[in-house]
């Protein structure tokens, strides 16, 4: 992709050393004339170093290995006497290495904020660990709260109508370095934009106050106007019959390829290619599942909303694509991780302009007059993304996690646009562009600008977790879109950066492939934009090096949206991944005949032994292989060229390379560099050589028979005695 840079005053050089909300005027948002787009299509993207999904023998080794290593380092998890932990999900690496989530529970209780992430060397022994909070799960189980009490408080929390409050249960809360137990009771009902919700509220059970509120329903927008309940799809049962090539006319996406399922002479909007997803018509029901849409030709939809089916062939086109998306470039199989599809609800509630998923599946109003429905293609991805990072990490809506939970659904939503690559709906980073949410023909959310919809920021700063987390999203959607593309125009909208640097792009596969396993391997249920910064930098080395153009790259985006810190990962690009790191020692200087001690110091990711190499080396030198250090007297002079090379038992290799320059270094003894003879060599006395510029004659003087008796030699140096 071409690249055209704007001139900044700041500029950041990278280099790697080795192998729904108020918009602005349409005139503020309009892209300008651009290099070209990004690459697009399944041709752009490429399958992941990484799984969820190993072989039994090696998930279970992997498991097994976590375990051990969540023992041996009990403190660390701040692991308290009646804790247990059972497996969430892992993820390993091409080359073995791997990282385990533990949930935990306290006394049969569950936790929340208790998370633990193992990561694993590629031979099984323990890297690091990463828990959720800093605080033990050890509280008194004894409540003084009664779960009456309880539940009557969730309920008074529940902002909307009331449709039902379930038994409240105990619980352990852990944030930060405090821990209390907590009563969780989950409210049903209907928010104020008649949005459904489903609200877990977790009550301080010794003093009675709300400490946490989750929903299970994530909505595409901010609050809307919509009305219903949500109720989880009953999932079709039976052995999943072949899929068929049918015909969607959908509204936004033209006529596409969908697979269905045939039954005698019709056809049914049911995937046994992607998980046997179906897709549903509610018609403007708010409850049940609906009725799977069918066609008598194997053609769905007229491309228009007058055909209730155009809508349905959009998202279960949609659905589609965000299963092969997630399986081809993430290794991920289907949104729940299990192979299953989703099932889609299309035609919600009335006039409902909003849509949401809820744990289990995905559900659509129609919009405005019903006559914009919410099934354009990045929405599907959107919302069926929330999918997936709830069952990676656990993230709720609250506070910053809130953010990078939108976030991270923008940021996925928008990579299965572009893989899709649908001709009718291009692919951009604009959210929502085609459905007219807000009624002018605006999308709802910029990722290479988000300020463009005047309430979300482009910049983190301390006052970010207050927001609502469809605005607090803004840092990570810049982030994402600085990562992928890269600071100023480049045909989608101009991206400014905070710092004023100027960032050149990775592209979308590299990005996203960096967001996915920062997820996956390192971020913890109370992420915040500082730790995902971390977290990222770790995936990127994982996958690229540390310190290469891709670990630069993200760290220089993240700056440029204002998230600052520590390298959390030292070393040089020169080390591959998980690879032995060594410290330039800078050039050598030295001289002929002057002895000399060189230590090289290397450190190795996993503690590992290592052996050390060099080659280049001034003649007379040499590498203790266990030891690193350099010794010997040089024999010649001139400049070599050295390189060093430190070696791990897994065969995994780091390097460093300087200059070392040997002059004359002036005659020992006031006679310079002696020619190579010794006692043992025959010379005929007065033999004249060559050697360093200079004629050398010699005379060897013995007490006994010469050559080789014990004695000395007597050297001229042209001409004169030393």
């Amino acid at each position: 992709m071409a690249i055209r840079r704007a001139a900044r005053l700041l500029t950041v050089t990278l280099a790697c050393v080795s192998a729904s909300a108020i918009a602005l005027p349409a005139a503020t948002a309009a892209p300008v004339s651009s290099p070209g787009p990004a690459r697009a299509g399944t041709g752009a993207f490429s399958a992941a170093g990484y799984t969820a999904d190993p072989a039994p023998a090696v998930r279970s080794r992997v498991v097994e290995a976590a375990r051990k290593a969540l023992a041996a380092h009990s403190k660390d998890a701040h692991k308290a006497d009646g804790d247990a932990f059972s497996v969430r999900n892992l993820v390993v690496d091409r080359d073995g290495a791997a990282s385990v989530r533990f949930d935990r529970t306290y006394k049969g209780l569950p936790t929340y904020g208790g998370d633990v992430v193992v990561r694993l060397e590629k031979d099984g022994t323990y890297r690091s660990l990463a828990t959720g909070s800093r605080a033990t799960g050890a509280v008194s189980t004894e409540p003084r709260l009664a779960a009456s009490r309880a539940a009557q408080v969730a309920k008074e929390a529940f902002r909307g109508r009331v449709d039902s409050v379930s038994a409240s249960h105990l619980a352990v809360r852990m944030k930060g370095t405090d821990a209390a137990l907590v009563w969780e009771t989950v409210v049903a009902g209907v928010r104020p934009d008649q949005t459904p919700s489903r609200l877990h509220v977790l009550v301080d059970a010794r003093t009675g106050k709300v400490v946490r509120t989750s929903d299970e329903v994530s909505t595409f927008a901010a609050e809307g106007a919509a009305h219903a309940t949500a109720a989880a799809a009953a999932p079709r049962t039976g052995a999943a019959a072949p899929a068929v090539a049918g015909t969607g006319a959908t509204i936004y996406s033209g006529r596409v390829s969908i697979d269905v399922t045939q039954s005698g002479s019709g056809y049914s909007m049911q995937d046994p290619s992607h998980g046997n997803g179906y897709t549903t018509n509610l018609n403007h029901a708010t409850s049940g599942t609906g009725s799977v849409f069918t066609s008598s030709s194997g053609t769905f939809g007229n491309g228009s909303t007058g055909d209730p089916a155009s809508a349905g062939a959009d998202a279960h086109y949609g659905a589609a694509q965000t299963y092969d998306y997630y399986k081809n470039v993430q290794g991920r199989s289907g949104i729940f991780g299990d192979g299953r599809g989703v099932p889609s609800r299309t035609h919600y509630g009335n006039a409902y302009v909003n849509a949401f998923w809820d744990g289990s599946q995905m559900t659509y109003g129609d919009g405005q007059s019903n006559a914009r429905p919410l099934v354009e293609l990045d929405v599907a991805g959107h919302e069926m993304s929330h999918g997936v990072s709830g069952a990676l990490t656990g993230w709720d809506e609250t506070g910053e996690t809130g953010g990078m939970n939108e976030g991270t659904s923008d940021i996925f939503g928008t990579m299965v646009e572009f893989y899709a690559n649908n001709p009718v709906d291009k692919p951009d980073y604009t959210m929502g562009e085609l459905i007219n949410i807000n009624g002018d023909n605006r999308p709802l959310r910029y990722m290479y600008n988000p300020s463009l919809d005047g309430r979300s920021p482009n910049c983190w700063d301390s006052n970010n977790g207050s927001l609502d987390p469809h605005f607090s999203m803004g840092p990570l959607n810049h982030w994402f879109f600085l990562t992928a593309v890269g600071s100023g125009d480049h045909g989608y909208g101009n991206s400014p950066t905070c710092n004023n640097s100027t960032i050149t792009g990775l592209g979308n596969d590299k990005a996203a492939k960096i967001w996915y396993k920062a997820l996956a391997s390192y971020a913890n249920s109370s992420e915040n934009y500082h730790q995902a910064r971390i977290d990222s930098l770790k995936a990127a080395a994982d996958l690229y090096g540390t310190h290469c153009a891709e670990y630069n790259t993200v760290d220089a985006a993240w700056a440029a949206v204002s998230v600052t810190g520590a390298d959390p990962v030292p070393g040089s690009c020169n080390s591959q991944p998980g690879s032995p790191s060594v410290t330039n020692p800078g050039n050598q200087s030295g001289a002929v005949g002057t002895a000399v001690s060189l230590q090289i110091r290397a450190t190795d990711p996993g503690g590992k032994a290592l052996t050390y190499s060099a080659s280049g080396l001034p003649a007379g030198l040499s590498i203790g292989s266990s030891t690193g250090l350099i010794t010997g007297t040089p024999t010649a002079a001139g400049t070599s060229s050295v390189t060093v090379t430190a070696k791990n038992t897994d065969n995994a290799t780091g390097t460093t390379s300087f200059t070392w320059t040997i002059t004359d270094g002036g005659p020992p003894q006031g006679c310079g560099n002696l020619p190579a003879w010794s006692a043992s060599t025959s010379y005929v006395p007065g033999d004249e050589v060559a050697h360093n510029g200079h004629k050398w004659s010699s005379q060897w003087y013995s007490t006994g028979a010469e050559p080789g008796a014990p004695g000395s030699w007597a050297v001229w140096k042209d001409g004169g005695a030393c």
